[in-house]
């Protein structure tokens, strides 16, 4: 009697197939702000210098010529000494870096916001 031997398992996962990236916008976010640990001097005078320049200035321009509300002032003010603590106290890379973004979000908004009204 013959019996029929197999010597090959079966495989049942296709060739080439890759597995799914899980990586996120925010883990992209934050590999990238961890490698730019070693230039936080320098992401600290970035930061002073575009709120020197630009920010600071921004809610006189938008409050004398284009009637935006006083506490444009008021947040700028707010988000001008947030990222100051945050870079003279010794915060990490990822919480300085993150208040400098959350600030040029937020004049951005008010920039669009004036516009649009």
């Amino acid at each position: 009697m013959a019996t029929l031997k197999t010597t090959t398992a079966a495989n049942w996962i296709a060739a080439n197939e890759k597995a799914p990236s899980n990586d996120s916008a925010w883990k992209k976010y934050l590999a990238f702000v961890d490698g730019q640990k070693n230039n936080s001097t320098l992401w600290f005078l970035i930061s002073l210098s575009i709120h020197a320049a630009i920010l600071l200035p921004l809610p006189l321009i938008l409050i004398g010529f284009f009637n935006a509300p006083i506490s444009f002032l008021v947040i700028t003010m707010f988000c001008f000494f947030t990222n100051f603590v945050a870079n003279m106290g010794g915060s990490g890379i990822r919480t300085t870096f993150t208040c400098f973004l959350f600030s040029l979000l937020i004049h951005i908004g008010m920039i669009f916001w004036v516009v649009a009204s």
